[in-house]
This record gives structure tokens, sequence and C-alpha cells, in this order.
């Protein structure tokens, strides 16, 4: 079951990348449509939860501690992100993303909360960075872009070592329904606070302005987004960090390349082979003992 919510997890992601990408395409790439990006997936995630959740919302500190540490870490990516679009080589932004948000949880699950190393564990887990590996290409990129690319790494590995630690909470009483819901708050009043303090006054600014198509768009993509992440924490209450981790890494990998044969960037070569890698490293991860 634990792991079907895993699977169903990275197909959610797909779909929210390809909206995403859909919503790049009518707006613009810069910090005010991020922010404004993260407000209405926000809103249209805590509704989504809330209603998966009967309604029925139990705070604790830790709960609400971790999620605005969680909700402060995804803005300050997406603000990196953006920052960084004009000094970095894009395809070496997302190995560093892809490989930060696998290795900091797997390895966090291995030292710090006693998960067994295995055989099959690290047969994955190599197979994924290979396969990550291989999507590179060269491209324009300067000294200072290193900066970005640990940030990056960092900060998009942290996502999975803040629920791995609401997850490992001891005496926790909030759920995974809780956490999400308590995320999604802070994400919108972070977003919100931010956009108020310093994006009111600046009116013409040559942003396309806010459509009803794009706020659908951007609020679909985010109720996705969320739910996705609900159900990989629930699952991570159940599956060790070492293996869920590789699976979702590897998993987005396979469903993003399969969705970009709807989009017009299809897939090269090179995606191809790196998908294939990546699928290997799956089935070792079932095949072989863990």
């Amino acid at each position: 079951m634990y792991y079907g919510l895993i699977v169903l997890s990275t197909l959610m992601f797909g779909g929210s990348f390809l909206l995403n990408d859909l919503h790049r395409r009518m707006r613009a790439s810069c910090l005010k449509v991020s922010l404004q990006g993260s407000l209405f997936s926000a809103i249209a995630g805590l509704a989504v939860l809330l209603i998966i959740n009967g309604f029925r919302v139990h705070f604790t500190f830790g709960a609400v501690l971790i999620s605005f540490f969680a909700a402060l870490n995804s803005i300050v990516l997406s603000y990196c992100g953006i920052v960084a679009l004009g000094s970095i080589n894009l395809s070496l932004y997302s190995l560093f993303m892809m490989l930060g948000g696998m290795m900091l949880p797997f390895w966090q699950g291995i030292f710090f909360y006693g998960e067994k190393i295995t055989v099959a564990k690290i047969i994955c887990f190599v197979l994924i960075c290979v396969a990550l590996l291989v999507t590179v290409e060269k491209g324009k990129g300067n000294k200072k872009a290193v900066i970005y690319y640990i940030a990056i790494f960092v900060l998009n590995g942290m996502s999975g070592v803040f629920s791995k630690i609401f997850v490992s909470l001891p005496d926790n009483t909030a759920t995974p329904g809780d956490y999400s819901i308590a995320l999604a708050l802070w994400t919108g009043l972070l977003s919100a606070l931010i956009l108020l303090i310093f994006f009111q006054k600046n009116k013409d600014d040559g942003v396309p302005p806010l459509t009803l198509k794009s706020t659908l768009v951007s609020a679909s993509s985010g109720a996705i987004n969320k739910v996705a992440n609900y159900c990989l924490t629930i699952a991570l209450l159940h599956v060790d960090a070492s293996v869920q981790y590789p699976m979702v890494t590897g998993g987005v990998m396979i469903v993003s390349t399969l969705c970009a044969l709807l989009t017009p960037n299809k897939p090269k070569l090179r995606e191809i082979v790196s998908v294939s890698v990546a699928f290997i490293g799956l089935i070792v991860l079932f095949v072989l003992p863990y």
C-alpha cells in the first residue's frame, strides 16, 4: 500500500510539472510570479488537504515549527532558482536539485535514524546518480554558479529532511495531514507577506498580469503537488527514507520524461538512456532484499 502511495505521488508530481511548465509559458520566470504561484498553490493545496483531513486539524509545536522551516526553505529555494537563471547551466541545475532531493534524506535516514545500508539500496542509489549524470549537457556557467548549485542541492534536499524529522518526532500526535496543512498555511502566509512588503508598490514592472486561466493552472499544480507530498509523508511513516527518496527521484525522472512526450520539448536520446538506467535502479531495489 505504502509503495503504491509513493508511485501515486510520482505520477502526481509529473502532472504538477506539466502544469508548472504551462504556467511558465503563460507568464514569466521571475520572483514575483514565483511568489504569486506559491500563494495560489498554498491556498488551493490547503483547501484540498482540509477536505482530505475531514476539516480536522491538530497542530503541535513540533509540527508547526518544522513546517515553518520547511515553508521558508521552499521559498528560498524558489528565490535561488530565479536569481540563478542568468548564470547557471540548466542541466547542472536540475542535476544538483534532484541529487540533493535524494542524497540528503537518504544519508539522513542511514546515519541519524538507524536505517540499514544494503546492497540493493547502494546499487539503486548509484544507478540513479549515473542516470542523473547522463542528462548533463555543456552550457554556460561561471564560478558564481557553484554557489547556486550548492544552495539548490542543500535546499531541495532539506525538504525531505524536514519530512523525516517530522515523522520521527517522539510522542508525536500530529498526523501527516496536520503537518501538510501547517506547511501550506506557512507557505501561503510567507508568500503573501513578501509580496506585500516588496512588490505592492511596483505595479508597472513588466511582469505579465494575472489572468483567471494562469491562476487556475497555478492553483491546480499546487493542489496536486501538496497532495503528492502528503502521500509521501504518510509513506515515510512506514518506508525507510533511504528507500523512498531514490524511488521518488527515479520515478519522477521516468514520469517527467513520459510527460515531456506531451510537450513541444520531446525527450532526447540521452534522456531516454537516463530513464532506462533509473528504471534498472528501481528494479534492483525491488528484486534484491533490503
